[in-house]
Parts: C-alpha cells; structure tokens; sequence
C-alpha cells in the first residue's frame, strides 16, 4: 500500500532574536581607557585646511577634544601616541564590497576600519556586524543591507523554503517587496539594495517609501530597462553602485544597445558620449544628492594606466603565509586571475575612447559638487585593502585631488549610509576610527597606505596576519544560508513522491513514523534561526522521513527533541549547551537499517542536510 503525503509550503514564521544597530559599551564602563594621539597633522576629512601639530584625545570609544598640542590637558593615565611628522586622518571605508570574515585582516592592515556590503551575508551579517562593533570579532565595521532586491532569481533561493534573509529575493508584488523591506529593516539593516533596474516601477515605490519611513537609504542599480539613474535620483537613491545606468543614459543612441544589467560593459556607451545629455544628468544627480561609487577596478580591468603594478601589488599580497594559512585558496586564484581578464586588439582600441569619457563625465560631476565614494568593490575576485588603494591611483588620473580622494573614502561614505554623526570625520563626539599614516596624502595620495597606527572603537589594532584569524559565525558573501541543500532535498522529495517508503509527513491524527527500515530524512526549515548564548531556546525544525528513532545533532552531539509528527521536531537546547556563540550545524539522523528505495536511489547515508543555528553573542 502506498503512503501518503501533502505536498505544501509552509508559511515561513521567521523568529528573529537580531540585534539591531547597539550603542557602543557605555561610558562607565571606557573611563580607564584613553589615548591621546599627539603632534601629527590632523586631516579630519572636513575638507577644511590640515590642523599641524594637533592633540586628539580619545576616551573610551568616542573623540572627545581635538586641538593643537597643550590645549588641552590630557586625561589621567591616558597612553601617548606620538604622531609627530605623521598624519592623522579617519579610519577609511571601503564602500561597496561583498564582505567575507577573510578579507578583514587585509582591510585593517590598510587603513579600513569600516565596510559597505552589497554582496551581503544573510542572516550572519547583523550578529557579525554587532560582534565586531562589541569587539568580540575582529575586523572592519561591517554595514549591511541583509538581502537585496532582483529580478533575477538566485541560486540560493529556488524551493520556497528559504528563510527572508537568503541572499537575493525576487519579490512578485509590491506587497511583497514592501514586506521584505520591513523585514530586513527589523532585523536591522542599515539600507535596502536593488541589483538592477528591471522590476516594476511601483516595487521602488513600495521599497522607498517603506524605507523612507525608517530613515534607511536605498541602493540603486539603475541599469534599466525599467529604472535608470535620473528615475533613481528622483526616488531619492543614495548612490548609484557601480555607477550604473549612467552610460546608457549619456550615449547619444541608446538604441544600439541593450537596456539591462546583463550588458554590463559600459565602455562601448561611452563611446559616443552626449556631453548635454551627460550635464543633464550630473544636475539631477547633484541636485538630488545621489553619490557615485563608479569601481573602475571592476567595471574596467586592464585600462588603467597602472594595470601592471596593480597586478604585481596582488601577488605581492598573497606572498605572506600567515594570511595563506586561512585565506581560500580558490579565493586567491580568483583574484590573481582578474588582472589577466583583460580586453586587447580592436576590442581595446574601440574602448579606449569609452574609457576616456568615463573618467571625463566623473570629473565633470565630481567638478559639479558630486560626491565620488571611493572602493574597489571587494570580494573573492579582488584584492582586499590593495585595490581600494589602487581605486584611489585610478581617481587621481580621473582628476580629483588627494583630498576629494580621502573625503571620498572618509566623510562622503558614512554621509551615504547616514552614519555621518557617529564617523567619517575626526571630531569630538565621533566614534574613534582614526588612522597614521608616516607620509603625507595631500602630495600623494599613495601615502595613504603607508599604514603607521589604526585606532578602531578607541583601540589601537594589532596589525599583521594571523594564521589562526577566524569569524565565529563563518560568514561569506552570498553563500550563507540557514539551511543547506533545499534543492536537494525538494528533489529527493519529488523523487519518491508516492513511492512505497516516500517521505514520512505522519498521519492526520498526529501519528509518528515507526518503520523497520529507515527512509532518508530531509530538513527545509528552522526557526528561529538565531538565538542568544547562555539562554535556553527551543528550535522547531521541520522537513520530511523524521521517525521514532530519529536523532538530532547539535554540533555533532545529540540533543534532546520531542517529535511532534513525521515533518516536524521540537529541540530542547539548554543555556549550557548554547555557551558558546557561533554558527552550529544542526542534523536529523536516521538509524540503520536504511530502507531499500533510499538506497537504491542514492539519496544519503541517513543523516539530513545540514541546517545552521547562529548563537549571537549576549550583549
């Protein structure tokens, strides 16, 4: 006799216990930690003139005087950072990455004590973020928007059962686009991304106008065919990652090409630049306030002038075996690979004249009173640290001046993310992001690598590489999910579907499987995914083939669980248990013997796919 199961989707209830955006440690608890840094020139990122021989103290994690040496007195016991003959300046952005916990070391190493992220990393991205701000993990303040807008679906998000937080969502409504965004806002996302310009006008309207309500900015890839850069501004977009849209919208016959993201080289629009069309669109981008982060190191490998020593600059990098001993090796053969991914022949002659107008049209909306946010867009394929330096080479050919340049990695960066109360500038009040640097950036801007001291929350960073440099949460752009293997497990699903021996969702009446031989068993959902250490929480998983002699596995050691039917399991985790914060895998396993039908079909070896529970850090 065949058994039988409804095939359904679940309402996903997401539970989520993230932290929002947390004040730093309270100043009681600071009082006994002050530095003075003493007798540098101070570049506070205002834009104003340099303040020489300046005295900026720091008490706990906030700047609380800024002066001339002696004006101020010092606070007692405070550490002296003498910075004579040596700038000081804000700790750097690095303005829009896909942020993975292996590229902090290399950031901090050059100056960058805070991270943009546009790639996003889920659900681990707020209780990382927190546990950096909390000094609990090391590495860039990481700013993050959770999960992105698209029209085009995602890997990650195929089944249905994806939690709200997987990367890339493609909403169907502008209901539903206004539900996600309430979503990511609640559980504490500092903005809201669109991945490109091709989903309805009313879904931007819908985004906007809920995140408008929160005082979030929006992120807009405005490549069309739907929404286009001046669409963008007129919404209110805080930036135009990539620059994007702007070259089709100052080609003179749009018509000659494809309107979209999927035709990404901008360099033949700009061919035939309208400079009309081009000043029309610098006024509605200024009037409106929409920054540019262009990322030439991306969007045109190979013509900058000083494409080989950027290449020799990333081979450098992964010379160092400290850093080797953690960082992926595929991830390093993927950055050295894209300084060879270059165009040539008639292909580069044709876009040389692309690339001359792009820098042109920057320059003249940087000369209109743009703001130009500097980053290289760091991810697996680029070099981290090194080619927010080497975007910064690419800006001085494009014409700005080494200070538009540092206001472009300092000010301009948090101003965008409407952080500019807590950083980007040096001034009382501020949080202590403050970097030395031995040379002075204003004569060149390649000064501004030659790291002397980075102060991140009013501590000095060790710097170097460590080989024993982790994350506790193991979060990696766009390839953290709560749950592993949903394909597989809709398509074991599918596979036996009214077979004898088919997935086990328990009887009406609430009956739990007990066969002789176990089926192979599959989890689609948890909830919640994250909890709080040293506090005892109750976790539903549910999914299919959960018997009577099922075991669930906390990080690799059973637990106890009460099984409510052959779909769904309630786990008991105790405080002790949850001790530790970090992301734990969590497994249903099946005894032997395994029933013939999941053996034959090669489906497993009776232990699930693996489900992940983040312990966030109790704060």
């Amino acid at each position: 006799m065949k058994k039988s199961f409804r095939h359904y989707r679940p309402a996903f209830a997401l539970s989520l216990t993230l932290a929002a955006f947390v004040a730093m440690p309270s100043a009681q608890s600071q009082q006994a930690r002050s530095l003075v840094i003493e007798g540098g020139t101070l570049i506070d990122g205002n834009g104003g003139t340099p303040l020489a021989d300046s005295e900026v103290v720091i008490q706990g994690n906030k700047i609380t005087s800024v002066s001339r040496r002696g004006q101020v007195p010092y606070p007692a016991n405070a550490t002296i950072i003498k910075a004579d003959g040596k700038y000081v300046l804000p700790g750097l952005f690095d303005s829009q990455n896909s942020y993975s916990w292996y590229l902090g070391e290399g950031m901090l190493n050059h100056g960058i004590t805070s991270t943009i992220d546009v790639g996003t990393t889920g659900e681990t991205a707020v209780p990382y973020r927190d546990a950096v701000m909390h000094g609990k993990a090391r590495g860039p303040r990481a700013f993050t928007g959770l999960s992105r807008l698209s029209v085009n679906p995602n890997a990650l998000v195929s089944t249905g059962f994806e939690n709200p937080l997987t990367h890339t969502r493609v909403p169907k409504s502008a209901e539903e686009t206004r539900q996600l965004v309430r979503t990511w806002i609640a559980a504490g996302a500092d903005y809201i991304l669109f991945y490109d310009g091709a989903l309805p006008m009313e879904y931007y309207k819908a985004a906007f106008d809920e995140a408008n309500k929160a005082n979030k900015p929006v992120f807009t890839r405005a490549y069309g065919p739907v929404l286009f850069p001046a669409d963008a501004a007129m919404l209110g977009a805080a930036n135009l990652p990539h620059s994007s849209g702007v070259g089709i919208a100052v080609t003179k016959d749009p018509s000659k090409f494809k309107q979209g993201r999927d035709d990404r080289n901008e360099l033949d629009r700009y061919v035939e630049m309208d400079d009309a069309k081009a000043r029309d669109l610098i006024k509605i981008l200024v009037d409106h306030h929409v920054s540019l982060v262009p990322t030439f190191m991306i969007n045109f490998p190979g013509y900058p002038k000083e494409w080989e020593q950027f290449k020799a600059e990333a081979h450098q990098f992964f010379n160092n075996p400290e850093l080797l001993a953690y960082y992926p090796p595929a991830s390093v053969q993927s950055a050295l690979r894209s300084y060879d991914t270059v165009d040539t022949g008639e292909v580069r002659a044709r876009r040389l004249k692309g690339y001359e107008n792009v820098m042109r049209f920057h320059k003249m909306f940087a000369d209109a009173g743009g703001h130009i946010v500097v980053s290289g867009n760091t991810n697996d394929a680029w070099v981290p640290g090194v080619d927010l330096h080497q975007e910064m080479q690419i800006m001085i050919d494009l014409g700005l001046t080494p200070m538009q340049i540092i206001q472009g990695s300092t000010k301009y960066p948090a101003e965008m993310i409407r952080k500019q109360d807590m950083l980007g500038t040096v001034e009382p009040g501020k949080l202590a992001d403050v970097i030395i640097v031995d040379a002075n950036p204003l004569t060149d801007i390649k000064n501004l690598d030659k790291i002397n001291t980075v102060i991140q929350d009013g501590k000095v960073v060790e710097l170097g590489y460590h080989a024993n440099y982790t994350s506790p949460f193991d979060n990696a752009a766009a390839r953290t999910v709560s749950v592993e293997g949903l394909p597989w497990a809709e398509s074991m699903k599918k596979a036996s579907s009214g077979a004898e021996g088919g997935p086990q969702r328990g009887a009406d009446n609430g009956a739990i499987p007990d066969p002789a031989f176990s089926p192979q068993p599959a989890i689609e959902t948890m909830n919640p995914i994250i909890v709080t250490q040293g506090t005892a929480a109750t976790v539903k998983i549910t999914g299919f083939n959960f018997v009577r002699k099922s075991v669930v596995y906390f990080n690799g050691r059973p637990v106890p669980f009460r099984l409510v039917s052959g779909s769904e399991a309630e786990i008991s985790l105790d405080a002790d248990t949850l001790r530790e914060a970090g992301r734990f895998n969590v497994v249903v396993k099946n005894p032997e013997p395994l029933d013939a039908f999941w053996i034959k079909g090669m489906w497993g070896n009776g232990t699930s796919n693996v489900a992940h529970l983040i312990v966030n850090y109790k704060y």
